[in-house]
């Protein structure tokens, strides 16, 4: 029997208390992390998918087409924390009970472990699910701005990527609407006006008066009339950026709320499947 020192101690000799492999093991379990993750983003695709199916959804695949009050609602955002919860939570528990048995590692260890393993299996399928859905939206994106540049070139006026053609056309808005009053060529030049306005958020005086004179000449009202009819539009295109801005900033803390729950849940329940596994007795 070989004589134990002093110095044979748990850090001069650690192949005494751990297997080898054990010893210079990684706590990672990859091969789980990445089954769990994978299961998490798909399952929250087709939970999303089911959620927009009955209407539930607050993203539109439309170019230049935000979100609105109306859409991101109370049951849309719980609908959202559903999905990051239930899904996280299953991705997490088949990350803990599909890895490796730790053996001869404290329980405290093999719980941190666990816990690490389930954040990271929410973080890999947090960055597989941005990206999927990144490259739909590019893609559709994409797809429409090719059928927008086929209508211009054969011909046909369109305005669907302008986010402001709305507030334009009620510019010159007319009581006897006909062909002569819609100039391309005017519009865009009022559109470009319009939109400098709203980045500076005070039209020139210089601005708005050529601005109410072509309105004028266009549709056929006062002068002043044209100049109201510019500080009304303005100030209600003002006002749906301040109730967009509001609506976004809106849902990106109750998103930020949902992730911190998905996260718990994947990390919670990664520590549950881990500990069912260890559990299990060969038979």
């Amino acid at each position: 029997m070989d004589n134990i020192t002093s110095a044979d101690s748990l850090e001069s000799r650690p192949d005494r208390f751990y297997p080898k492999s054990e010893a210079h093991s990684s706590g990672v379990a990859w091969g789980a992390v990445i089954g769990g993750s994978f299961v998490t983003a798909a399952f929250s695709l087709i939970l999303l998918a089911l959620g927009a199916g009955f209407g539930l959804s607050a993203v539109s695949p439309w170019s230049n087409v935000g979100v609105s009050a109306s859409t991101v609602g109370t049951a849309a955002i719980g609908w959202l924390i559903l999905i990051e919860i239930v899904a996280s939570a299953l991705g997490g528990y088949l990350t803990g009970r599909l890895r490796t048995k730790w053996a001869l590692i404290h329980t405290d260890e093999v719980y941190f472990r666990d816990t690490a393993n389930g954040f990271l299996s929410w973080a890999v399928a947090l960055v597989i699910s941005v990206t999927l859905l990144a490259s739909a939206a590019a893609a559709i994106v994409g797809r429409v701005a090719q059928l927008g540049s086929a209508a211009e070139t054969a011909g046909t006026a369109t305005h669907a990527m302008d986010p402001y053609a709305y507030f334009v056309d009620t510019l010159f808005r007319s009581d006897h609407a006909g062909s002569e009053n819609r100039d391309a060529s005017v519009q865009a030049e009022a559109g470009r006006i319009f939109a400098e306005a709203l980045r500076q958020n005070q039209m020139p005086a210089a601005d708005q008066d050529y601005l109410a004179r072509l309105i004028a000449a266009k549709t056929g009202i006062s002068q002043p009339e044209a100049e109201k009819r510019v500080s009304d539009v303005v100030a209600d295109a003002r006002q749906t950026e301040d109730t967009a801005r509001k609506v976004t900033a809106h849902l990106l803390l109750w998103l930020f709320l949902a992730g911190l729950m998905g996260a718990f849940s994947a990390s919670y329940a990664a520590t549950i499947g881990g500990r069912q596994r260890d559990h299990v007795k060969a038979v």
